[in-house]
């Protein structure tokens, strides 16, 4: 048997499954909360009860979406690969969004930058900086050990790798083409290998 708090927890689950997919597939300002209740069979009222406000749905999608993102980080990392499939599996968590049609939650919410509510932008550049984080220290040790090559700092290759995957996603959107997508991760990270 279900109890209350269970079901309550479903619904806002479904609230969120539902909300991501919509900012995913339209941005922040492409969907309302008439949206989310219609595909759900619920009323405004219950998403209000879950979420006061669409601001607060938003930080939590970011926040939901974050987690999950540093929970994939953590399991290349635990995978014992070497720095260079580590940075072709990054790239894949990229690739697995367009390849579904959608685009990275953070990187849609970053187009609609200037019209989000000051705590959804703190979350978007809070997801970014994490990313940049792990791939600085992944491109240290890369090059510490060898086995990548790049010029300039750590900091500023991860930012070209983020730069460029998003960039690569939102090019290839309106293709309906992942190939397109893996064509420039690959030429991208091909840029790493030591000659």
């Amino acid at each position: 048997m279900i109890t209350a708090e269970e079901e309550e927890r479903g619904t806002a689950t479904r609230i969120l499954d539902v909300a991501e997919r919509l900012v995913q597939a339209r941005g922040f300002n492409g969907f309302s909360y008439a949206n989310v209740a219609a595909e759900l069979g619920i009323t405004k009222a219950s998403l209000h009860y879950h979420f006061p406000g669409k601001a607060e749905l938003g930080e939590a999608l970011i926040n939901r979406y974050a987690r999950r993102f540093a929970e994939a980080l953590r399991s290349i990392d635990e995978g014992g690969a070497d720095v260079e499939a580590r940075l072709a599996a990054y790239a894949e968590l990229y690739a697995g969004v367009i390849r579904d049609r959608r685009m990275c939650l953070c990187g849609m919410l970053a187009a609609d930058y200037e019209t989000l509510p000051s705590g959804m932008r703190e979350a978007v550049v809070r997801f970014f900086d994490d990313n940049q984080a792990w791939l600085e220290q992944l491109l240290a040790e890369g090059q510490a050990a060898g086995a990548i090559r790049y010029d300039g700092q750590a900091r500023d290759e991860a930012q070209l790798i983020i730069s460029t995957l998003e960039g690569a996603m939102l090019v290839a959107r309106p293709y309906g083409d992942a190939d397109r997508f893996q064509t420039a991760a690959r030429r991208l990270l091909s840029t790493l290998v030591p000659r």
